[in-house]
């Protein structure tokens, strides 16, 4: 979930670049809604479509980001030791074996006595 998330956050980022880049520059800069005698969204309203396109899509990012934050803060108490089966890597009883018998001394013949 956290990885889609992720790319999601990359792909609306580079949506908004895009969007922002698109838009029509005024010869002002940022001073155009700081002071100046143009209101906040001019005569004409809040503005075409990028406008609003550049505001949703910071919308979601927002949200995006909100809830990437939220996922990977439940995620840093888990470890990764959590998910992983136990079953396969540690027998449950251990298998009972008999050693294997000593090995005996091999059969030296006696020495024949001469008399």
């Amino acid at each position: 979930m956290t990885s889609t998330l992720l790319i999601v956050q990359f792909v609306l980022a580079i949506i908004i670049t895009i969007t922002i880049l698109l838009q029509k520059s005024s010869s002002i800069g940022l001073g155009a809604y700081s002071g100046t005698n143009d209101s906040l969204f001019g005569a004409k309203g809040p503005g075409n479509f990028l406008t609003k396109a550049t505001m949703v899509l910071g919308l979601l990012f927002v949200i995006n980001t909100i809830t990437l934050g939220y996922l990977y803060n439940q995620n840093k108490l888990e470890s990764a030791i959590d998910n992983v089966k136990t079953d396969t890597l540690i027998p449950a009883t251990p298998k009972e074996t008999t050693a294997p018998a000593a090995p005996t001394a091999p059969v030296v013949p006696a020495e024949p006595t001469s008399k």
